[in-house]
């Protein structure tokens, strides 16, 4: 009987314990639960903040590549604008410059005409007629006008070989230079440009073929090269146009 008392009373102390035991599990279980939950808020908080700082840099990223880009746009249709205006200042000089050697030309010698045809030599060749070199010579400047570098420069090539002791020769051989540089030919212009100052040295176009040449190394990353012509070019044609634009560009470097 004492043995079955004992159980009864053991069996009762433990049911009696058993509601705390479970009570205290389930309040450390709603404790960890509550941690898991915050720690998990703050990773979810720190990583929205980190994509939100992500988006934004990208945004700015955008902004910045859309500034540059309109800058290189800038940039480019100023340096197009700025080779339309040589160009045309260029053609521009081109043309008064032969009108002046037209005048030249046809204007008498000092001692008269009749003087002027006694010295002629009863046996010297007849020239090749003025009016077909002009339209040959204009139609290859109008070819260079239109952009078309590559028709030109064969146009004003074939000229210079037609002609080579026609007054345009110079000029003729000088857009064949200017032509090549239009595509982008640079060592091909360079060495075009060089006939010009080394055949026709006291024409005014060697002063601008030597700009020209200047300005073909400074394009190929020949810079102590650019700086030597463009001093050559002072040195050799003081007061002229093309003087006065090497002088700018030498301050410039």
């Amino acid at each position: 009987m004492r043995r079955v008392a004992f159980a009864l009373a053991a069996a009762g102390a433990l049911a009696g314990a058993a509601p705390a035991w479970a009570l205290f599990d389930d309040e450390e279980a709603r404790r960890r639960i509550a941690e898991l939950r915050t720690q998990s808020n703050e990773r979810f908080d720190t990583q929205s903040r980190a994509q939100l700082e992500l988006v934004n840099q990208i945004e700015q990223l955008k902004g910045e590549v859309a500034r540059l880009r309109g800058q290189v746009e800038t940039l480019n249709h100023e340096l197009e604008t700025a080779k339309k205006r040589q160009q045309d200042f260029y053609i521009d000089l081109d043309e008064r410059l032969r009108k002046t050697e037209s005048q030249a030309a046809a204007a008498p010698p000092a001692g008269g005409a009749a003087e002027a045809a006694a010295s002629t030599p009863p046996s010297a060749p007849a020239k090749a007629d003025p009016a077909e070199e002009a339209r040959r010579y204009e139609a290859a400047l109008n070819q260079f006008k239109a952009g078309k570098y590559k028709e030109s420069a064969t146009a004003f090539e074939a000229f210079v070989r037609d002609y080579p002791e026609s007054e345009l020769a110079p000029s003729a051989q000088y857009w064949v230079g200017n032509s090549l540089y239009g595509q982008r030919e640079c060592r091909k212009a360079i060495e075009a440009q060089k006939i010009v100052t080394s055949r026709w040295g006291t024409h005014p176009k060697a002063a601008d073929a030597l700009l020209n040449i200047a300005s073909c190394q400074q394009e190929l990353g020949e810079a102590k090269a650019a700086r030597q012509t463009l001093e050559q070019v002072l040195a050799k044609y003081p007061g002229s146009p093309a003087a006065a634009t090497a002088a700018q560009r030498l301050k410039k470097k």
